[in-house]
């Protein structure tokens, strides 16, 4: 597709039918609601030029309230505002639902590369569909969804924006003209905090929903091209779920939530089987089929509400019993009705998707204090004990632990929780829970912890069907990987644990402390060598490693150009498993419908497959290759050590930015001090704070100073040459790109002058411009993303709809450090927070 057919397609179907759309929220029966349609686009008309004076958006708020709306009253205008935020959070879904329609017509059409066609297309021309068929035996994408603490909208809203798409896809007018109104009246924020198991019910939305046939559809298209026979299919999807299990920050996240959404996800998988037994049963109306399948579904329905108990096993053998039947007596008719219920068995078994646990290493430190301490097991406490004492505690003390020996809560629910797996696995199969991640991994002793916490509750080696993963995630942690993993694949009792685990060790990488930690070139150059360093290894000592990888919306998490990144990656890093999450936002904005979401898991796959079996230049890096990025990550990583290190850079984040209020959203991890500190900041907040002040410096800070260096040296060609030549540099400059293409500094130039803060102001600003004039020089483009064309527009587009929202949120943010008394501050502070929500919402991928 020609840059300028894309431009104009998008035109067509994006832009020009929400503005359509949009018209008709003018004239929805609601107090205010032409005059609110009205002033809204002013208000981003007046703003836009004020802002290009460095105007205050506190300032450009107050005069638009005096000037234009004409309210003196305070209250009046805090009504006003609340209002427009509101409109604009229907105007975020309501883009959202026209870029859903048009996706097929946009996005996929633009995107043809990543197909599982194109890959059929190109394994058939070098004569490689058979190597492709090969590799998808042992090869999967594991997806992993976890929720985010300002994401989520309520399920009616998730139904009115399918709802919408569907009726825009079809150009329906009035169907759309009711659902607007009907999203007029519907809440969108819950006054309550979410609990894990609301965020969970809404993850069971878009596994019932969305994933369900999407999962399904892309199966079916994989069988058709690469598979000969029902015999052959091995299901190369899997989903995972962190709501529930995630107890990391979250003491919310209890054994009992646990079980109940490992028992939600369970009755789920199982009526999305009862559903399509009853279309099948519309077909296979035959005798010896209908009453096989009636008994079968019976059994379906008893076990949804606990009278039976069915296992994926007894389904399976009840439709292939069926299948016997249809083919023996019956010609096969319908019998491809009834394969691909087969495959979604074999798919989804009894879990739907696997709950994995995690928790911070800190707290099993703290555990096992309680436990030496309670059963005498040393003088010492734990954490002042040397290697050896340690070894011998952990598993040469033959206890059994109780949780009625114990006050603290954490260590009863981890107790309760570890002694619960072994039944839930018995009740929904060894996959709905069979993994354990251990944040803040350290040293080898943050994974023998959770082994011998499950001896001390009861489990025989044996019957630990468990795998413990550690999490990797500072930038010490990433550099003291290979040496933990050495002594642990060295260690006697940890290597027969991983025999009985096939010989596979799971690795956990976490792209958005190691950013927080180190900055977005060092960040990502140095989890790429770690993946190497730890596939060499694993080599050596005769194991399978699986990369997961932790990743968040935006660039500075991880995110970005998700299918690029893995298609980067060559034949020096383990790739049998791409194993990554999927965070809340971004399961709306990527994964929110059934073709958007069929689209991304396609992409996925292709990237792994294409890694292995096609040859590919791009994916060799040099050893002078090398040692320029090296350089290039060190340079970058001292200066925004020198931006960490900065006297006003907590000072900053406390008082013109919105990490102290992540805390207070619906679902949130808060930071752990009432004033901060650096090392207790979470990295959503963090990530997603500059994101809402449009600086974004996790996503490209130091870069351009990296480059700058390598320039000042007459050395920037060689940059250009690597650009041109390595995937694995483009995609970390066109991720790069995607992050400063968000900024907007205008927002907050205030500052430049005059300002207690103007210095450090314009550290931020100064790098921000050089790092965009120098990546746009090596990449060789003149504007920003110039070669993404529709996403570009579509960034510009969302830009353009929260300028409002942005210029209320630092309004709110002023008066809130100006207000004298109790009532105002909680005004502002709920007037900030809202929207926290909406630019979140519109932004997509900001944390």
């Amino acid at each position: 597709m020609s840059k300028s057919t894309g431009t104009k397609l998008f035109k067509q179907e994006v832009e020009n039918k929400y503005t359509v759309y949009n018209s008709l929220f003018s004239h929805l029966p609601y107090n205010d609601i032409t005059r609110l349609g009205a002033l809204i686009p002013l208000l981003y008309e007046l703003g836009i030029k004020a802002l290009g004076k460095s105007e205050n958006p506190k300032k450009i708020i107050e005069n638009f309230l005096k000037d234009y709306v004409r309210l003196k009253d305070e209250r009046e205008k805090s009504d006003w505002l609340f209002k427009t935020i509101q409109f604009i959070e229907r105007e975020v879904v309501l883009f959202d639902s026209v870029e859903e329609a048009s996706f097929d017509k946009v996005v996929a059409v633009h995107h043809q590369k990543g197909t599982l066609e194109n890959l059929y297309q190109v394994a058939q021309q070098q004569k490689k569909l058979n190597e492709v068929y090969q590799k998808l035996k042992d090869f999967k994408v594991r997806v992993v969804f976890t929720a985010h603490p300002t994401q989520f909208y309520p399920n009616p809203v998730l139904r009115i924006i399918a709802d919408l798409e569907e009726a825009i896809k079809n150009n329906d007018l009035a169907v759309v003209d009711h659902l607007l109104c009907q999203l007029g009246k519907t809440t969108f924020i819950s006054e309550e905090k979410l609990t894990p198991l609301d965020e969970a019910h809404s993850i069971m939305y878009y596994l019932k929903e969305v994933y369900y046939p999407a999962v399904g559809e892309l199966h079916e298209q994989l069988f058709s091209e690469f598979y000969n026979e029902q015999k052959d299919f091995i299901p190369v999807m899997e989903l995972g779920l962190w709501t529930g299990g995630d107890r990391d920050g979250n003491p919310l996240v209890t054994a009992e939530v646990t079980r109940q959404v490992t028992e939600n996800l369970r009755i789920n998988i199982l009526k999305c089987y009862y559903d399509d037994l009853k279309k099948i049963s519309r077909r296979l109306t035959f005798k010896g089929v209908y009453d096989k399948l009636r008994a079968l579904s019976d059994l379906i329905y008893d076990s949804i509400f606990g009278v039976e108990h069915v296992d994926s096993e007894e389904i399976l053998k009840g439709l292939n019993e069926i299948r016997t039947v249809l083919i023996e007596r019956h010609n096969s008719i319908f019998i491809e009705e009834l394969d691909r219920l087969i495959r979604q068995v074999m798919t989804f078994r009894t879990h739907f998707a696997s709950l994995d646990i995690r928790q911070d290493s800190k707290i099993h430190n703290q555990i096992m204090n309680a436990i030496v301490k309670r059963y005498n097991l040393s003088d010492k406490p734990y954490d002042e004990m040397d290697k050896t004492d340690k070894f011998y505690v952990l598993f040469q003390s033959n206890i059994l632990i109780k949780e009625e020996d114990f006050e603290e809560e954490i260590i009863k629910d981890t107790i309760r929780n570890i002694k619960q797996l072994k039944q839930i696995q018995k009740e929904n199969g060894e996959q709905s829970i069979n993994r354990y991640i251990i944040s803040n991994s350290t040293s080898i002793f943050s994974v023998l912890e959770v082994l011998a916490l499950f001896e001390f509750c009861g489990y025989k080696s044996y019957d630990i069907n468990i795998d413990i993963i550690p999490l990797f995630e500072t930038v010490e942690g990433l550099d003291s990987a290979e040496d933990t993993m050495k002594q642990l694949y060295n260690l006697p009792l940890y290597k027969n644990h991983l025999n009985r685990r096939n010989n596979r060790q799971t690795i956990m990488l976490g792209f958005s402390d190691g950013t927080k930690d180190g900055g977005y070139v060092r960040a990502n150059w140095g989890i790429f060598k770690a993946k190497e360093r730890l596939t060499q290894l694993s080599k050596t000592n005769n194991m399978e490693v699986l990369f997961f990888d932790g990743r968040g919306g935006p660039p500075a998490r991880g995110g970005g150009k998700t299918r690029q990144f893995y298609a980067s990656q060559g034949a020096t890093i383990a790739s049998n498993q791409i194993q990554l999450t999927i965070q809340g936002q971004t399961i709306t904005s990527l994964y929110g419908s059934v073709n958007q979401s069929k689209h991304n898991f396609e992409q996925l796959i292709t990237a792994g497959i294409s890694n292995s079996v096609f040859e590919n230049e791009r994916l060799i890096l040099t050893k002078s290759d090398r040692a320029l990025l090296d350089e290039l990550s060190e340079a970058s990583y001292q200066k925004y050590q020198k931006l960490k290190n900065h006297p006003q850079f907590i000072q900053y984040l406390e008082e013109r930015s919105t990490v102290p209020y992540y805390g207070k959203t619906k679902s949130s991890p808060k930071n752990k001090n009432t004033h901060l500190k650096f090392n207790d900041l979470q990295a959503i907040s963090f990530v997603g704070s500059w994101s809402q002040s449009k600086q974004n410096v996790p996503g490209y800070f130091g870069f351009g100073s990296g480059i700058l260096k390598i320039k000042q040296e007459g050395r920037l060609d060689e940059l250009k040459e690597l650009y041109q030549r390595s995937s694995f540099f483009r995609t970390l400059v066109q991720n790069s790109m995607m992050s400063m293409i968000k900024s907007n500094f205008l927002l907050t130039a205030y500052m430049k002058k005059g300002d207690k803060f103007s210095d450090f102001w314009n550290i931020l600003n100064d790098e921000y411009e050089l790092s965009k004039e120098l990546i746009l020089e090596i990449s060789g483009q003149e504007f920003l993303m110039e070669k993404e064309e529709i996403n570009r527009l579509s960034v510009l587009c969302r830009e353009k709809i929260m300028l409002p929202l942005l210029l209320i949120q630092q309004y709110a943010l002023q008066k809130l450090h100006e207000a004298q008394t109790d009532e105002e501050k909680l005004l502002y502070e709920k007037m900030l927070i809202r929207t926290l929500y909406g630019i979140v919402n519109a932004s997509r991928n900001s944390a």
